[in-house]
């Protein structure tokens, strides 16, 4: 598979339902677990399938992405043949800088695709977190003979009201070929539910892009997908692992939530298929003779002097004396003083929570303090 297929990720998803969390960056750079990046689960997963080709593709607000990524060095991206490409939006005779969906954005992205050695195309977006190698998706592919082959779980229920961010819903005969897609659907009773991955010949790809983009159509799915299923061979491939979807802030952070769960480390960190990430050196968390830490994640360089329940820490950040933290997430280099209490919240990147605050959200719609802020 290594030398057959390049990956190609689309980072320029946007969701309202995120709310303040994507203000400042891409949903690809949301930071998640106490130290990873959303997008370390989608490079990862290429890494160890054996790809060492892949590009990734931004919208905007992706200075953060740069910043992380950087050369690829932390995923052994950093190499004179193939390697990591940042592919931004750029104005030239026939891009204007800007994408109006996917299908454009793949065509911005013509000349890194038209260059690529590899046979076929590993297609992915960056909203969908999960730890897989495709190995098994390329055999499958191979042994079907299909145009294209989708990655999809089994979900009990549709998602939630409001949150129907890319939800497509499968219907598949006994041979694992699609036959009817529903898009964004919020009664379907169906539970094969796609995981934004394709597998397709990079030529396939070329010729479905230009067909789209000259009857002046750009959305992936319904006008490429969906419009072509009666004409091409699409199979799906299962996928039996943890699935987190971040189509709202709820399930954002019921994803940071998740990561306490043994079962749910067991799966994304197994030892076969490691989670790369930027690797920064830090100090080690320091725990006051008053603190309180029960079934949490704190990252490196924390100062606890409070207490944390059920929550998840990043770098950096300190609770003073008398504070309490649960269910929550707080990000790199907050400061959460004293005797302050935070319940349902999620806390951003250099946050200033002042002394005898009480903040409360719910499960549903989690409070956010915003980048910077202070409350």
């Amino acid at each position: 598979m290594r030398k057959d297929v390049f990956g190609l990720v689309y980072a320029g998803e946007e969701n309202i339902n995120l709310r303040e969390l994507v203000n400042l960056r891409s949903v690809s750079a949301l930071p998640v677990g106490g130290r990873y990046r959303v997008i370390d689960f989608t490079l990862s997963n290429m890494v160890n399938s054996g790809i060492r080709n892949i590009g990734i593709i931004p919208k905007k607000n992706y200075q953060s992405l740069i910043d992380h990524v950087g050369s690829g060095k932390d995923w052994n991206l950093d190499r004179k043949t193939d390697g990591l490409f940042i592919l931004p939006p750029y104005d030239t005779f026939e891009n204007t800088g800007s994408y109006n969906g996917l299908v454009d954005t793949l065509k911005g992205a013509s000349a890194y695709i038209r260059r690529a050695p590899q046979k076929y195309c590993l297609l992915t977006g960056s909203f969908t977190l999960f730890n897989c190698d495709y190995y098994g998706m390329f055999e499958r592919h191979m042994d079907t003979g299909a145009d294209i082959t989708m990655l999809y779980n089994e979900e009990p229920t549709c998602a939630e009201k409001g949150a129907h961010f890319k939800d497509l819903r499968l219907t598949m005969n006994d041979d694992g070929r699609i036959t009817d897609m529903q898009y964004r659907s919020e009664k379907s009773s169906q539970k094969k539910v796609g995981m934004d991955v394709y597998l397709v010949r990079k030529d396939l790809l070329e010729y479905l892009v230009d067909d789209a983009m000259a009857h002046g159509k750009y959305n992936f799915v319904t006008d490429v997908l969906i419009k072509n299923l009666k004409h091409l061979k699409i199979y799906g491939y299962k996928h039996g692992g943890y699935v987190s979807r971040l189509s709202s802030a709820a399930s954002y952070q019921q994803l940071n939530m998740d990561f306490l769960k043994p079962e749910v480390q067991d799966d994304l960190f197994c030892k076969e298929r490691p989670i790369y990430t930027k690797v920064k050196d830090g100090a080690p968390a320091k725990y006051g003779s008053e603190a309180l830490v029960k079934n949490s994640l704190i990252g490196s360089g924390c100062v606890i002097e409070g207490e944390v329940e059920n929550s998840v820490l990043f770098r950096g950040v300190y609770v003073g004396k008398g504070a309490k933290i649960k269910n929550s997430i707080v990000m790199q280099d907050s400061r959460i003083y004293e005797n302050t209490s935070l319940d349902q919240v999620i806390v951003d990147k250099r946050v200033n929570v002042r002394p005898y605050s009480n903040l409360v959200g719910s499960q549903e719609y989690p409070l956010i303090i915003p980048k910077g802020a202070v409350v």
